[in-house]
């Protein structure tokens, strides 16, 4: 097979781009193509120093940081990305990667890490938080995403088989899109963290710092339990706002190398995750180093966390959140560092590339009987 792999953005290495790393692990030979190209020279070990095809967008104004700002004009250029002379071609979608064109002879699998959150679910909540809700740029935005969950509903249809990084988005596909998607959870580098021998008294959390992860909820919640300790490692427009929130005992120490990342994950006496996520990659490697997750009791968490391996909270609110530590405090001792640990490991990266081989292989072979 002739592969080619359709990803949104190469501009660093979270989420998605791990499963592009994975994909190229199943499929080596497998040629890239992106709307734009700005990854950090040692970031690209992970896609092996591939080339990557890019579009026109990679080369106007400003593109390097503000590529958000030309989404209106995304669903073009992924369009204009030649991928005909391959036999598969491989979407890793979030936004606009699936409405690459393909031919009636070509096989197209679209991983769907989510439908674009901004246009649907969070269309209300995106509008509020970035001050697009009123005004002429609100009235502009609005428009703009109209178009573009038009284009986007339409150009599932473009896509033979979907794949849900979760159940959770299996149904959001079927809402927005009337498709129905396999589910293969994404590949969770459990090998890369092992248990610690002891426990610190700290709650901790690493993530990115913008709004729907809700740092700000944490730090609300902690700033009332002065005797609890919460460390947060990550980055993010919201940083300095929610720095200037917290107390004493909450602590931001912004960037850290995996190292420290993974450090903390290993001593920290609980994970907490407040975020409704589409499946959540690092309460699953909490849960690797044996350390409990409190989170937030919607979407991809349902998934990954269970009564065994931590405590949920099913409001977004800061007395919802207090309660759970409180909770945690009383039952902590419950919780076995071996049993968490083993519930993580059937998110691992083997697994995923096999599921991912085999998956593609199948449906490849059946249009070739067809044809």
């Amino acid at each position: 097979m002739k592969v080619a792999i359709v990803h949104e953005w190469f501009v660093d290495y979270s989420g998605s781009e791990k499963v592009v790393e994975q994909l190229l692990q199943v499929f080596p030979d497998a040629d890239l193509f992106s709307v734009i190209e700005f990854m950090p020279e040692h970031l690209k070990k992970h896609i092996q120093h591939k080339p990557v095809t890019t579009t026109f967008i990679q080369d106007l104004p400003f593109a390097r940081k503000h590529y958000r700002n030309y989404l209106f004009l995304m669903p073009l250029a992924i369009e204009q990305l030649d991928v005909t002379g391959y036999d598969v071609v491989l979407s890793s979608s979030h936004a606009v990667a699936k409405g690459v064109l393909t031919h009636a002879n070509q096989l197209h699998v679209c991983y769907c890490h989510s439908p674009a959150r901004y246009a649907w679910d969070l269309y209300h909540q995106y509008l509020r938080e970035t001050g697009l809700n009123k005004g002429l740029k609100g009235f502009l935005a609005k428009l703009v995403l109209h178009r573009f969950r038009r284009w986007d509903m339409f150009t599932a249809c473009r896509v033979d088989y979907f794949l849900a990084n979760s159940t959770y988005i299996a149904r959001r596909i079927r809402k927005n899109y009337g498709r129905e998607a396999t589910v293969v959870y994404p590949p969770v580098d459990v090998e890369n963290f092992t248990l610690a021998p002891a426990r610190e008294n700290f709650y901790f959390t690493a993530s990115r710092l913008v709004p729907y992860k809700r740092i700000d909820l944490m730090v609300e919640a902690f700033n009332e339990m002065p005797d609890k300790q919460l460390l947060v490692i990550g980055e993010g427009p919201d940083f300095e706002k929610v720095k200037a929130m917290a107390k004493s005992n909450v602590t931001l120490l912004g960037y850290q190398p995996f190292e420290v990342l993974k450090d903390h994950l290993q001593r920290a006496k609980a994970f907490v995750f407040a975020a409704e996520e589409d499946f959540g990659i690092t309460p699953v490697e909490a849960m690797a180093c044996g350390t409990p997750v409190i989170a937030f009791g919607k979407g991809g968490a349902l998934e990954t966390v269970t009564p065994e391996t931590g405590i949920f909270f099913y409001e977004q609110e800061k007395e919802a959140l207090k309660e759970a530590v409180l909770q945690f405090e009383l039952e902590g001792s419950r919780f076995d560092p071996q049993v968490i640990r083993k519930t993580a490991q059937k998110f691992n990266q083997q697994r995923f590339r096999e599921e991912i081989r085999q998956f593609v292989q199948e449906k490849y072979h059946e249009l070739r009987q067809r044809f």
